[in-house]
């Protein structure tokens, strides 16, 4: 059983270290999320500091779901600040620790992510994921709609360029 919360600023930074365990892990497991291999925990907390900043100021909402163990998953949502687009927002890196996965962690999370856009006002969400990867199965499955695939968008943590699937999703 995991629970997932969504952080305060002060709970981010405590959790820095945990959430990059997890982006660690994710990318030593083959997928990017942005990064390259090799890509360790200094890396990787690094990476989560810079995004403090966008956790104080509310434009930026972080949950993980914590179970045996700690934190076994995250999820961000990125909330659009320009006044023509308030009416949307992003789900980034959603990711699960592979010893985490296939007990419907990913699901939970980013249904989370959808209730809380609801909440924010957000009637369309919108994701990018590696194209044929196991995250694609998931969007599909929660009612998300792909609108388009990029030829080689980004390296792969070998990298090798990947083809990516965006994907969007109206809130009612």
């Amino acid at each position: 059983m995991h629970t997932i919360t969504r952080l305060s600023a002060d709970d981010f930074r405590v959790r820095v270290k945990s959430l990059a365990d997890v982006l660690g892990d994710v990318v030593d497991g083959g997928s990017s999320v942005g990064f390259l291999a090799p890509f360790g925990q200094e890396a990787a907390a690094a990476w989560w500091h810079t995004r403090e900043p966008a956790v104080a100021d509310g434009s930026l909402i972080v949950w993980v779901a914590e179970g045996r163990g700690g934190v076994n998953g995250t999820v961000s949502l990125a909330l659009e600040p320009k006044p023509n687009g308030r009416h949307r927002a992003e789900i980034l890196k959603l990711m699960v620790h592979r010893d985490a996965r296939g007990q419907g962690l990913g699901r939970s999370l980013l249904a989370t992510a959808e209730e809380a856009a609801v909440r924010a006002g957000a009637t369309l969400l919108l994701l990018d994921t590696e194209t044929g990867s196991a995250a694609e199965h998931l969007y599909r499955s929660a009612g998300w709609v792909r609108y388009g695939i990029v030829p080689d968008y980004a390296a792969d943590p070998a990298g090798s360029l990947q083809d990516c699937s965006f994907y969007y999703k109206q809130l009612a």
